[in-house]
């Protein structure tokens, strides 16, 4: 009986990673991909990202996984509430098929609402979103939308929330300057890796101002209001 429930993917040991009922999405970084359970980014499941400060590399990180999710998989990417407008030209040097995505600006409480109405919908593969006042309930709704989905959920907070308790299985600290990327894994399905890991990244000309492009929205994107949405 114990060896039967020791093999259940929502068991884990305490001192070994998950195995996750469904393989991970490539991150596109070997080193990162070994300290994840499942080898990859996780589908179906709630991803907190928390860099130190806008533009040390958080959108670099994620360019090879949605590069493969608009590209191979011809999935929709959906970005909800971005700080500012998304660079296209930066994006697309990334390797991200511009047509695949799709952007909400749903300012307050009607981001989370888009993002559970994304993560509902068929063809999307991805939903990226800026949720920095999310409550703790909001993000328990969100992980339980993701459970429900495949899709890959990938939400920034600012790092102070790091200290907050979350439903997220997986956090991710992120520092950096420059072509480096150190990655902290606050928490995942596993046992514990308090060493950083350094991560060297790619950034396409123009991405560190990928959040800080033109007053309008990328052309080749498009933009969706709430009703849109729905």
């Amino acid at each position: 009986m114990l060896l039967q429930i020791l093999e259940r993917p929502d068991v884990w040991r305490g001192d070994t990673l998950a195995r996750a009922p469904l393989p991970g999405v490539p991150t596109g970084f070997a080193e990162l991909d070994r300290e994840l359970p499942g080898g990859g980014w996780p589908r179906g499941c709630l991803t907190e990202l928390l860099p130190a400060r806008r533009g040390v590399g958080e959108l670099s990180l994620l360019l090879p996984v949605l590069a493969r999710i608009s590209s191979d998989e011809l999935a929709w990417l959906v970005c909800v509430a971005p700080p500012h407008p998304l660079y296209a030209p930066a994006l697309h040097a990334g390797g991200v098929d511009l047509s695949r995505l799709l952007v909400a600006s749903a300012p307050g409480r009607d981001a989370a609402w888009a993002c559970e109405r994304s993560l509902a919908a068929d063809g999307v593969g991805a939903v990226i979103a800026w949720l920095p006042e999310a409550q703790t309930t909001s993000l328990r709704r969100l992980q339980l939308a993701a459970e429900a989905s495949c899709t890959l959920l990938f939400v920034f907070r600012p790092l102070a929330c790091a200290s907050q308790s979350s439903p997220a299985p997986l956090r991710l600290a992120l520092e950096g300057e420059g072509q480096q990327l150190v990655v902290r894994l606050l928490k995942r399905r596993g046992g514990a890796q308090p060493v950083p890991l350094p991560i060297a990244i790619q950034r396409p000309v123009g991405l560190s101002h990928a959040l800080a492009g033109p007053a309008s929205a990328p052309p080749a994107a498009r933009s969706l209001s709430r009703p849109a949405i729905a």
